[in-house]
């Protein structure tokens, strides 16, 4: 094991079972809080964007977490060709942080060095160590929205005026980590 492979016992994490999550409610920590779509690239190691868009719950049988990344982002690219993703959930005290990862884009700049933040890896995902909660996700599906699938076209008409419509990933949480108390 090398200093950048991800030990959650060392990093100061433990494992939990995704199903005994009790401090992730997804309207908080999402929405409000935000999270980080984290992916491995091999330009800078990883990059990762802000999202409050995005969901947990039971799919296909299976403990799931959805997300939505626009063409435009350079994350989608990385979305797109990597088989897994973390999705981080920092504290407080890094919201400054978002706003680099929501604000830059990874093809100008490596935003995980300017955020002061320290990336590691567990395989070949990449995972933020200062966060409180990471969830491990292998992309099950992925799909656009769809202008006809809207059923609410003044939702539609305001969040996409340029029809530059999302493309949404379900990932099965394969692992699950909280930090230590």
């Amino acid at each position: 094991m090398n200093n950048m492979d991800f030990c959650p016992e060392r990093d100061g994490f433990v494992s939990v079972d995704p199903y005994k999550l009790t401090d992730l409610n997804p309207f908080s920590k999402i929405g409000k809080e935000w999270m980080l779509i984290t992916a491995k690239d091999d330009k800078n190691g990883a990059n990762a964007m802000t999202a409050s868009w995005g969901g947990v719950g039971v799919l296909w049988n299976k403990p799931v977490a959805f997300c939505f990344v626009r063409p435009q982002r350079y994350t989608f690219g990385l979305t797109e060709t990597q088989d897994t993703v973390s999705l981080c959930f920092l504290g407080e005290e890094y919201r400054h942080t978002h706003k680099i990862f929501g604000s830059e884009s990874g093809r100008d700049t490596a935003k995980i060095s300017k955020a002061g933040v320290s990336l590691k890896f567990e395989g070949d995902t990449p995972v933020i160590t200062e966060s409180n909660t990471v969830l491990i996700g292998r992309k099950l599906y992925c799909d656009y929205l769809r202008d006809a699938s809207f059923t609410d076209t003044e939702v539609r008409d305001k969040c996409y005026p340029e029809k530059d419509y999302h493309r949404v990933y379900v990932y099965e949480i394969v692992a699950a980590y909280i930090r230590k108390q």
